[in-house]
């Protein structure tokens, strides 16, 4: 294989992941499913908040957002499947407030790391919450592979617009995995108590200097 080959195919990838950022990971449902599946996720949200992962009962939530038990567990198959679910959701509304005042800052390393401070702000108001969906995305196995890799490509998606870039180059999206990885292992040590918020602070900033070393233009 030539050299210019070869450069092909290792962009091949992350031109396929820059793409499946905005991908649907299962068909679209109907508005009767579609509301059905919001009132699972509040339901799901609701009780997370109040109690934490131990609170999330899948018949409980069954009987707060109104569905036969059967029905939920056709949604979800488990408490971890609804719990990394709730986790996609409440990021997908943080990203839609985060579009209407975006980050701040001269440099992309400074927005993204605005735009993760700010989302994790939001999680720290609801510990339990924050708690319950990262414990459920740390025991998530391979069967709740399409609600992890959705949590994923929300996050993928939120630090891009923070970035202002739609086409990353392969150096920039592995940066943003790594700034991925960074923010949900700081949610993990701080809700153990491991680490202080200005910890956390911290090593979102230093791991987000990653950005503008992989511009393109030296810029971010």
């Amino acid at each position: 294989m030539s050299a210019e080959a070869e450069v092909r195919q290792v962009n091949k990838p992350a031109k396929a992941e820059a793409r499946a950022v905005a991908a649907p990971a299962s068909p679209p449902l109907t508005e009767r499913q579609e509301a059905r599946r919001r009132r699972i996720l509040h339901a799901s949200a609701q009780l997370a908040g109040r109690g934490g992962f131990d609170a999330v009962q899948m018949r409980e939530v069954a009987e707060s957002s109104q569905v036969a038990l059967g029905t939920l567990y056709r949604y979800f198959p488990s408490k971890i499947h609804l719990l990394v679910a709730t986790m996609q959701d409440q990021l997908e509304h943080m990203h839609a407030t985060l579009r209407k005042k975006p980050p701040q800052g001269d440099t992309a390393a400074e927005r993204v790391a605005e735009t993760l401070m700010r989302a994790f702000r939001a999680l720290q108001r609801e510990p339990h919450l924050a708690d319950a969906m990262v414990r459920a995305l740390t025991f998530a196995d391979r069967s709740v592979s399409p609600e992890v890799d959705q949590v994923s490509r929300q996050t993928t998606a939120i630090i891009l617009d923070a970035m202002g870039r739609q086409d990353p180059t392969p150096e920039q999206l592995s940066a943003v995995r790594v700034i991925e990885h960074t923010w949900h292992s700081a949610l993990i040590t701080w809700l153990s108590g491991r680490a202080s918020i200005a910890q956390v602070k911290i090593d979102v900033e230093t791991v987000c200097r990653l950005i503008d070393l992989t511009a393109p233009d030296g810029r971010g």
